[in-house]
Protein backbone atom coordinates (compact mmCIF):
# COMPACT_ATOMS: atom_id res chain seq x y z
CA UNK A 1 0.00 0.00 0.00
CA UNK A 2 1.30 3.37 -0.75
CA UNK A 3 0.35 4.89 2.25
CA UNK A 4 3.06 2.53 4.00
CA UNK A 5 5.68 4.19 1.72
CA UNK A 6 4.73 7.66 3.88
CA UNK A 7 6.84 6.79 7.37
CA UNK A 8 9.63 5.16 5.50
CA UNK A 9 10.31 8.60 3.38
CA UNK A 10 10.23 6.69 -0.10
CA UNK A 11 7.32 9.63 -1.22
CA UNK A 12 6.38 12.82 0.48
CA UNK A 13 2.90 13.55 0.51
CA UNK A 14 2.38 17.36 -0.64
CA UNK A 15 -0.62 18.61 1.06
CA UNK A 16 -3.06 21.45 1.81
CA UNK A 17 -5.45 22.00 4.80
CA UNK A 18 -7.92 21.04 1.91
CA UNK A 19 -6.49 17.99 1.09
CA UNK A 20 -6.32 16.49 4.76
CA UNK A 21 -9.93 17.69 5.25
CA UNK A 22 -11.00 15.49 2.53
CA UNK A 23 -9.05 12.87 3.29
CA UNK A 24 -10.69 12.66 6.69
CA UNK A 25 -14.21 13.60 5.35
CA UNK A 26 -14.00 10.32 2.87
CA UNK A 27 -12.39 8.22 4.55
CA UNK A 28 -14.39 8.29 7.74
CA UNK A 29 -17.43 7.52 5.39
CA UNK A 30 -19.01 3.99 7.18
CA UNK A 31 -18.46 2.34 2.89
CA UNK A 32 -14.82 2.21 3.68
CA UNK A 33 -14.82 0.86 7.30
CA UNK A 34 -11.61 2.78 8.55
CA UNK A 35 -11.23 3.01 12.10
CA UNK A 36 -11.25 6.47 13.26
CA UNK A 37 -7.55 5.80 15.23
CA UNK A 38 -6.52 4.60 11.52
CA UNK A 39 -7.38 7.46 9.64
CA UNK A 40 -6.11 10.18 12.07
CA UNK A 41 -2.95 7.96 12.37
CA UNK A 42 -2.87 8.67 8.33
CA UNK A 43 -3.65 12.26 8.36
CA UNK A 44 -0.88 12.45 11.73
CA UNK A 45 1.75 10.95 9.21
CA UNK A 46 1.06 13.12 6.16
CA UNK A 47 1.40 16.09 8.38
CA UNK A 48 4.95 14.88 9.95
CA UNK A 49 6.42 13.48 6.62
CA UNK A 50 4.46 15.46 4.23
CA UNK A 51 5.19 18.86 2.71
CA UNK A 52 2.37 21.58 3.25
CA UNK A 53 1.83 23.20 -0.14
CA UNK A 54 0.76 26.79 -0.66
CA UNK A 55 -1.04 27.60 -4.01
CA UNK A 56 -3.21 29.75 -6.19
CA UNK A 57 -6.16 28.01 -7.56
CA UNK A 58 -6.28 27.12 -11.26
CA UNK A 59 -8.81 27.94 -13.84
CA UNK A 60 -8.49 24.36 -16.05
CA UNK A 61 -11.91 22.78 -16.39
CA UNK A 62 -12.43 19.23 -13.77
CA UNK A 63 -16.03 17.62 -13.54
CA UNK A 64 -15.70 18.02 -10.27
CA UNK A 65 -14.53 21.02 -8.43
CA UNK A 66 -13.94 19.50 -5.20
CA UNK A 67 -10.56 17.68 -7.12
CA UNK A 68 -9.15 20.99 -7.60
CA UNK A 69 -7.20 21.41 -4.96
CA UNK A 70 -5.85 18.08 -5.33
CA UNK A 71 -4.83 18.83 -8.78
CA UNK A 72 -3.36 22.60 -7.49
CA UNK A 73 -1.23 20.98 -5.38
CA UNK A 74 0.93 18.24 -7.28
CA UNK A 75 1.08 20.82 -9.99
CA UNK A 76 2.56 23.55 -7.71
CA UNK A 77 4.90 21.00 -6.15
CA UNK A 78 5.43 19.32 -9.60
CA UNK A 79 4.26 16.15 -7.56
CA UNK A 80 2.89 13.01 -8.90
CA UNK A 81 -1.22 13.24 -8.49
CA UNK A 82 -2.20 9.77 -7.52
CA UNK A 83 -5.84 9.05 -8.42
CA UNK A 84 -8.64 5.81 -8.90
CA UNK A 85 -10.33 8.66 -10.94
CA UNK A 86 -7.50 9.60 -13.31
CA UNK A 87 -11.10 10.28 -16.07
CA UNK A 88 -11.89 13.43 -13.41
CA UNK A 89 -8.52 14.91 -14.37
CA UNK A 90 -7.30 16.32 -17.73
CA UNK A 91 -4.76 14.04 -19.29
CA UNK A 92 -1.26 14.77 -18.04
CA UNK A 93 1.69 12.50 -17.52
CA UNK A 94 1.89 13.40 -13.71
CA UNK A 95 -1.71 11.71 -13.29
CA UNK A 96 -1.63 8.08 -12.67
CA UNK A 97 -3.31 5.87 -10.97
CA UNK A 98 -2.05 3.63 -8.00
CA UNK A 99 -1.22 0.87 -10.06
CA UNK A 100 0.68 3.11 -12.26
CA UNK A 101 2.98 4.60 -9.55
CA UNK A 102 3.69 1.15 -7.96
CA UNK A 103 5.04 -0.22 -11.13
CA UNK A 104 7.10 3.07 -12.27
CA UNK A 105 8.49 4.07 -8.65
CA UNK A 106 8.74 0.70 -6.02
Amino acid sequence: MITRLIPSRKIIICYCEGILNEYHVVLSRPKFNFPQGQVTALIDNIKKFGKAITTDKSTVALPDESDRIFYDVARASEAILITGNTKHFPNEPFIMTPAEFLVKFT
